[in-house]
């Protein structure tokens, strides 16, 4: 998920996780059967390891596919190792706010509960480009995509921790990239500027500056910033009303997933990388830690790594930038008609 990772750290923390702790390890013994979870992104990388170890644990796992077909075809990879595995495949495309509002309106009508919202699918660092609400697309998807989905199904999340008593459980699936998010671009004008200098840069990183005008792996990490500001902002306001549901953010480490196909790597680059990557049983395990584990019962507004609580850039912790995000974010979402 991103290059500032500190991949030679192997000791474990509070938790008693560290980073090479596996989704499956953080999770073990744990009877899930009477939770319902949505994941994001779950058709391949972590998303995927984390639908399947949720469904290992006894969870029903709802999967947010971009089409049927592809979302069938891990439905049906998930079930040939686990044949008891409760899973669903419903179609959304997260940079669609019409494919969202259809998707969390078909859900509600399933009248499941629903215990758990991961929202972990992300775009990496991709050519300029806006979605079909003319947005930036990695704003669109990485944040406004999740911003909208949470919304429409907060209600029902509330409504099951309170039938239940059982603690509702938002995470969003950030990267340490958000420090070099730098200023965020609160006008739709300068968000889809495609020129635009994404703030100040301390120091030339060639490898990521020169891919012309549009600095595409710095809008990534404003997307990634905005997800801890979510995450935040949206802990505070639960926290105000007495909700009985937390929301957090992590890091998930360095993975090799398909999120990296627009950087354009050579093999022999990612072979020199291998020693200081995660697994994908690895990358998810922060995600499942945060899910399931008993240990982080209330908290929330936190941000993980490794399954531990680290601190993220300061401009992440701050109230006012998030308030300010999720003021821009309603208003991004007006302008779309939801």
């Amino acid at each position: 998920m991103s290059l500032w990772s500190w991949p030679w750290r192997t000791s474990t923390g509070a938790s008693g996780f560290g980073r090479s702790s596996t989704a499956e390890e953080v999770t073990e013994g744990i009877d899930s059967h009477d939770l319902t979870a949505i994941v994001t992104g779950a058709t391949n990388g972590i998303g995927k390891e984390t639908a399947r170890v949720l469904a290992l644990r006894g969870a029903e796992v709802i999967i947010p596919s971009r089409t049927i077909e592809s979302g069938l075809q891990v439905k049906e990879s998930l079930l040939e190792q686990n044949p008891s595995a409760k899973l669903h495949v419903m179609e959304m495309d997260l940079s669609s706010l019409d494919s969202v509002e259809t998707f969390a309106r078909s859900f509600i009508s399933t009248n499941k509960r629903l215990n758990i919202l991961i929202n972990n699918a992300g775009i990496m660092a991709c050519p300029f480009q806006l979605s079909r609400d003319g947005i930036e697309m990695q704003f669109a998807t990485n944040h406004l995509g999740h911003f909208l989905l949470t919304k429409l199904l907060l209600e029902k999340m509330k409504s099951t921790a309170k039938e239940t008593g059982v603690q509702g459980r938002i995470i969003n699936v950030s990267s340490s990239a958000h420090r070099r998010g730098y200023e965020l671009p609160f006008s739709l004008d300068k968000l889809n500027e495609k020129s635009r200098q994404l703030g100040p840069i301390p120091y030339k990183l060639t490898l990521f500056s020169s891919f012309g005008s549009y600095k595409r792996f710095f809008a990534y990490g404003q997307s990634k910033l905005t997800n801890i500001l979510h995450a935040n902002e949206l802990s505070r306001k639960l926290q105000e009303e007495g909700s009985n549901v937390t929301a957090n953010s992590l890091h998930p480490g360095l993975i090799q997933t398909n999120i990296t196909r627009f950087l354009g790597f050579s093999a022999a680059f990612v072979i020199c990388l291998k020693p200081f990557l995660k697994t994908i049983q690895q990358g998810a395990a922060t995600t499942c830690y945060l899910a399931l584990n008993p240990k982080v019962k209330d908290a929330t507004g936190k941000y993980y790594v490794n399954c531990n609580e680290e601190n993220p850039l300061p401009e992440a912790k701050d109230k006012v930038l998030a308030n300010k995000l999720w003021v821009f974010s309603e208003e991004l979402l007006r302008k779309g008609g939801k």
